[in-house]
């Protein structure tokens, strides 16, 4: 495999496994998607907007398609039975080197501590490591994130010793720690 080129991210038509099925969000999923995403721990670890209304749902679903679109994520509704959502799956290149593929998940209110993220950044970790191929699987998690922190170590992914990532969110900025999926 020749890890000096990044990729282009396309959809699954299907991916299921762990008790979780992951597919595309549908217009249908708007109130579904404001259930998920308005609630001060989203606010707390994720960039998207607080509060989180319909409209704000709507951008988010443009958003997710202009990404798919240009091949640069993938977004996709975490499920059990492949109709509700009860939280989310990214891929997308990474930031700090678009030769990696960085995973990130929220898990709505109501679905929190019944291991659905972990099962999902597992199945989604997978198939990134079967299908894309990119050089390494990395997550990028808050320090003080204490229950990602806890999936990373869950779903075989190690703290590296890297320089923490800095980004901007809402005007903030946030200092991520690198976790890579292990070989």
């Amino acid at each position: 495999m020749d890890t000096n080129k990044t990729f282009t991210l396309v959809p699954p038509a299907r991916l299921e496994g762990y008790g979780v099925r992951l597919r595309e969000w549908a217009d249908a999923d708007l109130a579904d998607l404001v259930a998920l995403y308005d609630d001060p721990e989203m606010a707390r670890w994720t960039p998207v907007a607080s509060p989180f209304d319909l409209d704000a749902a709507r951008a988010y679903l443009a958003g997710a398609r202009e990404g798919q679109a240009e091949g640069r994520k993938i977004q996709l509704a975490a499920t059990t039975d492949g109709l509700l959502p009860r939280g989310e799956v990214l891929l997308f290149r990474s930031g700090s080197d678009e030769r990696d593929l960085e995973l990130a998940y929220g898990i709505g209110p109501a679905h929190r501590g019944q291991g659905l993220g972990g099962r999902a950044v597992r199945l989604a970790a997978e198939y990134a490591v079967r299908e894309i191929r990119p050089r390494r699987v990395v997550l990028c998690i808050d320090a003080a994130n204490a229950a990602s922190e806890a999936v990373a170590r869950s779903c075989a992914f190690d703290l590296t010793d890297e320089p923490p990532v800095r980004r901007v969110s809402r005007g903030r900025e946030v200092v991520l720690r690198t976790w890579r999926l292990r070989a």
